[in-house]
């Protein structure tokens, strides 16, 4: 088969050098030019479905790591999928409304709120196409980035969700869940954005937390009816206070009243929190700052007053009523007075910090009680703002402080400012106002103490700016009522890893909350609820495009509100009046979680597909999306057909900066990425990516070099073994004339070759096992290892067959092997390193038989994934390999421990194993051993005797106890058992010494080497089943020379490669050295041939006029070793020409014959050897003397046949 002629890269040139970017973009120019993508899915058209879904990213910005991870993990697993015979879609999807884009807006407008987006010219439609405008900014960039990683996926059949038909199908969703009742408007605290100016689920105040410090302070209530006497709260908000309607104590806590010796004052507070008010040394002050080194110690509540909740009930709490308690320490800075419970002070009355809200008094400023008090911080009293705290809302709605429904003091604006209820800090945001409120408190006498604390606290996960919790109307999906069915389905479902699935996702479903999903924003999908503001219970939710034309009665081409919210629909309950759309929009996360229907604009198109391939076979998004796209498919999924929405899910842990800390654009703490595919390549960061821990959930500190890593250990070995059969191949060609085709692979004798097919079938059995697992973490690391296998086992120990140095059939036969590896092996990596494989394969096909056409193919990722071979499986081959292995690395650290390098010779190498088996396959593997470790006797033997000793050590700690006087005794007779006894002893389990019965569970026994450490350098004795290796470490003469000889192979073999030669270039390699590493060289005449495949001459038979190619003077040994590589050239014996010249009559011989050397050197060598050698003679005329030069006698066709001759003589 030959090369095609339209290939975009050549498949000639194999260079010693490979830029593996450069071939990457070699390689998409290429899949451009045949449309690889496109043509691989229509090829697999008719084929079953594999469904998958992509979780839609926003345009706004640029890829991260976190992206690239997560769609490599996307494009291994849809690439595999399709290679193992399936359809796979894979259409890329862009999340274009909510948060991020208005955020966007609002910096470049300079936004901050609902008025300034109404004063724009053209108001919300102008506010909303700025917002259009920038959707898909980076779009172009994506797809670049996405296609230069080598992902396979649609870019210009992708899903939008702006686009009205994905619209109409999130408000079909809706629509379903509210005829199912699932969907309620509530008046509810909730995290809320006050730059944003939205609230936002749970999930999503979840995102974004910081260690933050914030103000933290004690308030003094004056109590109703007590002169001089205060209830005291402590609070980490103290914007709340001027909204404070009540204050809450457990009921089942005691409270004292104390009396503070320095200023008179009398302050109720918990029993078990009195250290609030009277800490030890450098704690909080009265109405003072606390000391520096006080500040952080106390932990604070979250968000607001409602996030209070998190330190009330996650914290072990302090003896209740009735439990013991630690013995009351005498303290003179106060008195107590009395002891209550917190059911008696229920129902007290006291006097607010602030009269903002006076109008309240008959129902509000008063002790009410909950249990979500504790007593492990602050006071045991719990300041209560309804508006801004969960547990606040409910204890006061319970307790009457408030009504349901009705308006709640809640004195801030939809951006976080205090409004005229407030008039002293009018116009202020909330957290710039603590530090005024404070100062207020202590200026009216209400300032108790104040300091700070240092505590986790959340953001918003957009804006970057703190949260607090604002109760807020908004409309919700009751995720309570279908939670047991969020659980049931979680179950069916596959996740890697599973610890993800049965924990923190399955906590987060545990503890699922109704989930507001209507913000109060302008760019996004509209709540398609339309109501009479004149009767909330007459209203319509819209489920189509269709059916809003219907009611309205007119054509709707856009969904945005600036399209919509004008339009009216007549109402049927009270006729003459209208229904209009409520003003909120969807929760972005509702429309990426709606995105398995509304890609395919389901049900009004593709009803047929949709249910053929939902759930989804697989899915993968980061760690940080099991609270946020993970669980909303599931959310929506089992609110719709009570089904997940996915079967299997990859969960990949945070991709970090070097340092462990968050990549940061402004801190540069990690190096762009294409800066890195452009040095390293793509297939490197995939698959440094991949094969690291995040690929198992774990969190992945990316480090450049470790890319760079990946590419040096793999891609060069891996590419290197490839040239390497590319050469033999060449070899071959060359000494046949024929193009190599590889044999069939079965019926194979060499044990190597069997191994390296039968490791192979294995290996496909393990990435076919593991990838239907979805288990890469496995996967990845096994192919890794088998390309050490290839490279470092096989080839190494088969080059000379490869080279053809022990004949045609091995080299036919070993280069067949060789290709079978290689190229099963790169149609097993095509879904991992797409680039290299691609590269590889258009050199490997070829090489293919005509019987093999089914293998060729215009794309390495048109292949199927290779099936195993049950015939070319071979385990005890494979078993006995890996005994091999394990007795070379065991002499190899003998060796190194000795700083005996392999080029030194050794005499003897003992193998000790009781393990007959492993004897018995060492046996048939001796003369590899023998070769690789350079060891010219190897012995395997069973028999322990002469070289295992076993000593006994006493357990001090458990013999001590026990023989107590004797134990001293003891332990020096088991230190002079002999190796017999220990034997024994170990045998039968017990021993009696100097009348004490000794168990193996009383001593430690070692069995290691009892040979001459001078002689014998031995590995570790690890048990019956393992080898123990012993190397006799002693060097001879001969053995020396044979090291150096070793030695000069390296060395010339070293400048051959730097000189950028290939085997059979026509050379010549010239030495000059002392007189012992001259000898080396000429005694080892035949090794030195056999391994460098020309002869290395001496350099007094150099031609003075040949060309020099290469040149260096190397140490071996204690002496200089100088090496030339020169062209081919004729050897001129010009002792003979001398003779002729003489015989001819020349007066000046010596110049004579070097004018004949020189013009042997300046012509043409393969012209000139072709004339010499076809007539065994050359006439010439020098300096006018005609005379005739005969082959063998005054010219050779080079240096060493001169060489040789002279030696002969």
């Amino acid at each position: 088969m030959e090369e095609k002629k339209d290939a975009a890269f050549s498949t000639t040139n194999i260079p010693e050098r490979i830029s593996f970017p450069g071939v990457e973009e070699e390689v998409l120019g290429y899949w451009k030019q045949i449309d690889a993508f496109q043509t691989s899915l229509k090829r697999s058209e008719g084929k079953p479905e594999f469904s998958f879904f992509d979780g839609p990213p926003f345009a706004t910005g640029l890829p991260h790591y976190g992206h690239i991870l997560a769609g490599t993990i996307k494009d291994v697993v849809t690439r595999y999928a399709h290679q193992t015979g399936h359809h796979v879609n894979r259409r890329f999807g862009w999340d274009c409304h909510g948060l991020p884009i208005e955020f966007e807006i609002d910096k470049e407008l300079g936004i901050k709120s609902k008025e300034d987006v109404m004063a724009l010219p053209g108001g919300l439609k102008e506010y909303n196409s700025r917002c259009r405008a920038i959707v898909m900014r980076y779009s172009s960039e994506w797809e670049t980035r996405v296609t230069r990683m080598g992902r396979w996926i649609d870019f210009k059949n992708d899903y939008k969700t702006l686009d009205r038909n994905y619209m109409e199908s999130v408000w079909w969703v809706f629509g379903q869940l509210y005829e199912k009742k699932y969907v309620f408007r509530g008046f509810k605290v909730m995290p809320y954005s006050t730059h944003c100016a939205t609230p936002l689920s749970n999930f999503e105040a979840g995102m974004d937390y910081r260690i933050v410090k914030d103000p933290e302070i004690v308030v003094k209530f004056p109590v109703e009816g007590e002169e001089n006497t205060f209830f005291v709260a402590w609070t980490t908000t103290p914007w709340t206070i001027p909204s404070n309607l009540a204050l809450c104590v457990n009921p089942e806590f005691d409270y004292v009243k104390v009396k503070d010796a320095k200023s008179g004052e009398m302050y109720y507070v918990c029993k078990a929190r009195i250290s609030q008010l009277y800490p030890g040394k450098g704690g909080a002050k009265p109405a003072e700052e606390a000391a520096p080194e006080q500040e952080g110690e106390a932990k604070a509540a979250v968000a607001g007053s409602g996030q209070k909740k998190n330190n009330r009930k996650k914290t072990k709490a302090k003896p209740a009523a009735g439990e013991k308690e630690e013995e009351e320490v005498k303290d003179d800075r106060y008195t107590v007075l009395e002891t209550v419970k917190g059911s008696q002070l229920e129902g007290r009355k006291y006097s607010p910090p602030f009269d903002y809200f006076a109008k309240e008094k008959d129902k509000a400023f008063r002790v009410i009680t909950g249990d979500f008090v504790t007593n492990d911080s602050g006071t045991g009293i719990v300041h209560c703002s309804p508006a801004f705290g969960e547990e606040d809302y409910n204890a006061c709605l319970k307790h009457g402080v408030i009504n349901r429904g009705e308006g709640i003091a809640c004195p801030i604006d939809d951006n976080g400012r205090f409004t005229d209820e407030v008039p002293d800090f009018k116009g202020l945001h909330v957290k710039a106002a603590d530090d005024g409120i404070t100062a207020l408190l202590k200026t009216k006498g209400r300032l108790y103490s104040k300091t700070k604390s240092e505590h986790s606290y959340p953001y918003c996960w957009r804006s970057g700016t703190p949260l607090i919790y604002r109760a807020v109307p908004s409309w919700f999906i009751r995720v309570e009522e279908i939670k047991q069915k969020l659980l049931k389905n979680n179950e069916s479902t596959y996740w890697v890893p599973d610890h993800v699935k049965s924990g923190r996702f399955h906590n987060w479903l545990e503890d699922a909350k109704d989930w507001a999903v209507s913000r109060n924003r302008y760019w996004g999908t509209p709540i398609p609820i339309w109501i009479n503001k004149d009767d909330l219970e007459d209203r319509v939710c819209i489920s189509s495009v269709a059916q809003l034309e219907q009611l309205a009665g007119q054509k709707v081409d856009d969904l945005h509100r600036e399209n919509i919210d004008h339009i009216t629909i007549p109402s049927t309950k009270h006729p003459g009046q209208v229904l209009r759309r409520v003003e909120e929009v969807f929760d972005c996360w509702f429309e990426s979680g709606s995105m398995p229907y509304a890609q395919l604009h389901y049900p009004f198109e593709n009803k047929e597909l949709f249910e053929k391939t939902f759930p989804a076979d697989f899915i993968a998004e980061g760690i940080d999306q099991t609270r946020g796209w993970f669980y909303t498919l599931l959310v929506l999924s089992t609110a719709l057909f009570d089904k997940p929405a996915w079967k299997n899910i990859v969960v990949n842990g945070l991709v970090l900066a070097a340092d462990g800390k968050k990549m940061s654009k402004s801190l540069k703490n990690y190096p762009e990425p294409m800066e890195v595919v452009h040095s390293y390549g793509a297939d490197s960061i995939r698959l440094y990516l991949i094969t690291s821990p995040v690929v198992n959930g774990q969190d992945l500190k990316f480090k450049e070099e470790g890319v760079q890593h990946i590419l040096q250990t793999v891609f060069l070995p891996w590419f290197n073994s490839f040239r390497f059969f590319h050469q033999g191949a060449g070899l071959l060609k060359d000494k046949t004339g024929h193009k190599f085709r590889p044999l069939p692979p079965q019926g194979r004798t060499n044990i190597m070759d069997k191994w390296i097919l039968s490791t192979l079938q294995s290996l496909l059995v393990f990435v076919k096992a593991e990838m239907a697992g979805y288990r890469l973490y496995t996967v990845i690391p096994r192919l890794v290892s088998f390309i050490g296998q290839l490279t470092n086992w096989y080839i190494r120990f088969n080059r000379k067959r490869l080279k053809g140095r022990e004949g045609e059939k091995e080299q036919q036969e070993s280069l067949s092997a060789l290709f079978e590896t290689l190229f099963t092996l790169n149609r097993m990596m095509c879904p991992f390193t797409p680039f290299f494989t691609e590269y590889l394969y258009q050199h490997l096909k070829q090489f293919l038989p005509e019987d093999r056409k089914a293998d060729f193919e215009d794309s390495a990722h048109y292949l199927m994934f290779p099936e195993p071979n049950k015939e070319l499986v071979h385990e005890d081959i494979e078993k006995a390999i890996a005994d091999m292995q394990h007795v070379i690395d065991l002499a190899r650290y003998a060796r190194e421990k000795r700083v005996l390098p392999v080029k030194y010779p050794l005499k003897e190498l003992v193998v000790l194993s009781t393990d007959k088996d492993k004897l018995k396959n060492l046996e048939t593997l001796k003369a590899y051993i023998s070769e690789e470790l350079n060891i010219k006797n190897i012995v395997l033997t069973s028999e322990e005797g002469a070289f295992i000793k076993s000593t006994a050590t006493a357990e001090g700690k458990a013999l001590g106890p026990r023989l107590k006087g004797d134990a001293r005794k003891v332990t020096e007779a088991i230190a002079k058992m002999t190796s017999e006894e220990v034997d024994k002893f170990k045998a039968d389990g017990k021993v009696t010494v100097l009348g004490h019965e000794i168990t193996l569970s009383d001593v430690s026994i070692r069995r290691g080497f009892s040979g001459d450490t001078k002689v014998y350098e031995a590995s570790e004795w690890s048990g019956a089943a393992a080898a123990l290796v012993i190397l006799n470490v002693q060097i001879d003469e001969e053995m020396e020379r044979q090291g150096l000889a070793r030695e000069i192979v390296n060395r010339v073999q070293k400048l051959r490669k730097e000189a950028g030669l290939n085997i059979g270039d026509p050379v010549e390699t010239f030495y000059k050295s002392d007189a012992k590493l001259t000898l080396v060289t000429e005694s080892h005449r035949d090794y030195l041939l056999t391994n460098l495949l020309i002869p290395l001459v001496n350099a007094q038979h150099k031609p003075a006029d040949g060309m020099v190619v290469k040149h260096t003077v190397a140490q071996i040994g204690n002496a200089d070793y100088e090496i030339w590589i020169t062209n081919k050239s004729f050897g001129v014996d010009v002792e003979a020409l001398k003779k002729l010249a003489g015989e001819k009559g020349v007066s000046d011989t010596g110049r004579w014959s070097e004018t004949v050397a020189r013009t042997f050197a300046s012509r043409n060598y393969d012209l000139l050897r072709e004339t010499l050698t076809k007539n065994g003679k050359l006439e010439m005329v020098v300096d006018g003397v005609k005379v005739e030069l005969a082959l063998g006698r005054e010219v050779f066709l080079s240096a060493d046949e001169l060489a040789q001759s002279k030696k002969s003589k």
